[in-house]
């Protein structure tokens, strides 16, 4: 896993052949970058990313200037990994959770300007974490939602569903707080 971008683009950690996060690629991870940096000014947001896994995006957001990002994982493996790299980069502008991204979700009272999840493809919930970050007000009004998911998803019928971003198999759903979708 490398970092594209930021003060710590080119860096690279290993989580290990053990490991059961599937990491976003690092091509599909900078093809999302290079879209989000023209909309979005990393250095005055708040951040969330939900199944945090590797840590990947986080990572990103944080070396991109994101002075505030909170990453939300429940298995023990991943959260040590992830605490382990923002130790070894010195970063104090990440906030590890150790949660089930639905009780997180229910119980937070914040309020994210970037919302970036990238649940396992095989999550028993998968279809619903859409409707969890709006259901939950998650998202700021302008703000923007990120759902990594395979091929077999299709949001584009959403209410707050933007556009579709496709980067070999892996699908990027964007949606916005506010964001309609014309069903005429």
């Amino acid at each position: 896993m490398r970092i594209v971008g930021g003060k710590y683009r080119g860096r690279v950690f290993t989580p290990g052949k053990t490991f059961k996060a599937r990491p976003t690629t690092d091509m599909a991870k900078e093809s999302l970058f290079n879209v989000l940096q023209n909309s979005i000014d990393f250095e005055n947001i708040k951040a969330l990313d939900l199944f945090s896994g590797t840590g990947s995006i986080s990572y990103e957001l944080a070396s991109r200037g994101c002075t505030n990002v909170t990453a939300v994982e429940i298995n023990l493996a991943h959260l040590q990994f992830i605490k382990e790299v923002i130790e070894k980069l010195g970063e104090k502008n990440i906030r590890l959770v150790k949660s089930n991204v639905f009780v997180f979700a229910a119980r937070i009272k914040e309020q994210f300007d970037l919302i970036f999840a990238d649940p396992p493809y095989d999550h028993p919930k998968f279809a619903e974490v859409a409707d969890l970050i709006f259901n939950n007000n998650l998202l700021k009004p302008g703000g923007l939602f990120v759902l990594e998911h395979s091929g077999q998803f299709d949001y584009s019928s959403h209410s707050n569903f933007k556009e579709l971003r496709r980067y070999g198999s892996v699908h990027f759903s964007l949606f916005e707080e506010g964001t309609t979708t014309s069903k005429e």
